[in-house]
């Protein structure tokens, strides 16, 4: 599937963030020591020197109405062993946040998540968050180090990453998708958010 970004037409605004996201190469018991605030994964992000990751993009692209893609298409497991498809979402703006528990710029953004997750909640906008590679054990561990109420699902399997393929680059972790109330990708962020910037893309896909 081509990315979205090189289609005509297909971007509405990008610019780059100051943080970036990346892959994670440090161990597991490792990234799980310690609170967010003294976190030494999250210390490492913030610094932005990279070391030991991959460093994506950094971008935050919107989607013009008329220019998205069909609704993305679909099913996974979440922790607790709910089967949850695509079409269990339409009618509601839905974030997808992409993570595994070593990826140090998933540490600093976790918190931000929560925050955003427990002010839109109201609204019926709903977050998940998809784990590519963690076993329960770890992704549960990381959930209650930052208290994370949504739910993710177990994508170990990479079915939910397939479905969003030319939308979620394999290798740039962190990276969130708005879907709009028909199931399709409003906005993306290549890395790292920032709290304001995705607060203003959801607060646009639910205007519409």
């Amino acid at each position: 599937m081509t990315d979205a970004l090189n289609a005509p037409g297909g971007l509405s605004r990008r610019r780059l963030l100051t943080a970036a996201g990346a892959l994670g190469a440090v161990g597991i018991a490792a990234a799980l020591s310690g609170c967010a605030a003294d976190d030494p994964l999250a210390q490492q992000a913030r610094a932005g020197d990279n070391k030991n990751y991959v460093a994506g993009d950094g971008s935050v692209t919107e989607y013009a109405k008329d220019t998205r893609k069909p609704p993305v298409d679909f099913t996974g497991v979440l922790y607790d062993g709910t089967k949850l498809g695509s079409k269990d979402l339409v009618g509601h703006v839905t974030v997808l946040n992409f993570w595994f528990a070593a990826c140090a710029p998933c540490r600093v953004e976790a918190p931000e998540l929560e925050a955003l997750h427990t002010e839109f909640k109201p609204q019926g906008i709903v977050f998940y968050g998809v784990n590519l590679r963690d076993e329960q054990g770890t992704a549960e561990a990381f959930e209650q180090s930052f208290k994370l109420t949504y739910p993710s699902f177990n994508d170990k399997d990479g079915q939910v990453l397939l479905a969003m393929s030319g939308m979620v680059p394999p290798g740039a972790v962190p990276t969130t998708l708005v879907l709009d109330k028909q199931g399709r990708v409003a906005s993306r962020v290549l890395g790292q958010l920032e709290r304001g910037t995705l607060k203003t893309l959801i607060t646009s896909a639910a205007a519409e």
